[in-house]
């Protein structure tokens, strides 16, 4: 199968269910956290007792979380969708698969946000890339049949973009 036959606005949509389920869990634990800093058990007894400075550094974590899942939700709900041909650099949006991942119908898909999203869509596997990761930061502006080389981990990645849509 080609990636033209993997629709990038079903993709999205799937993006956008799963940061809004990964955003209401993270709502429901700021709230129980928010609960927990403020709950009468939570008072300090002693100079030594550290709960309620606990909760409040958890109550914080967790806020950050949920703007940070708001940011990702509203990038994805405003993204504008392109299509790509050997023509175009390599950019948001865009479906890229490498020489090594063609047998695997393995795709890379460069989003705003949501980064290690997988996720398989008409038997094709598709991984997000943000364009600040480090793949992600090979593939940008580069064209279809360009070669690429990217330090993951202790090794490097030397291989072609095969495919970009």
């Amino acid at each position: 199968m080609a990636a033209k036959e993997i629709d990038k606005k079903t993709l999205v949509a799937l993006i956008i269910k799963d940061l809004k389920q990964k955003l209401l869990q993270a709502i429901n634990a700021a709230n129980e956290a928010h609960a927990s800093a403020v709950d009468d058990q939570s008072v300090a007894e002693t100079q030594y007792d550290t709960l309620a400075i606990e909760a409040s550094y958890l109550a914080e974590g967790q806020s950050r979380r949920v703007q940070v899942l708001q940011e990702a939700l509203l990038s994805y709900q405003m993204l504008t969708l392109v299509d790509f041909d050997e023509n175009k650099p390599i950019a948001l949006s865009a479906l890229v698969q490498l020489y090594a991942d063609s047998k695997k119908q393995h795709w890379f898909f460069i989003g705003p946000a949501a980064g290690g999203f997988r996720c398989q869509l008409n038997e094709q596997h598709i991984t997000v890339l943000t364009p600040k990761s480090p793949m992600g930061l090979v593939l940008m502006g580069e064209y279809n049949g360009e070669d690429i080389e990217v330090m993951l981990g202790d090794g490097k990645l030397t291989d072609t973009i095969a495919s970009v849509h």
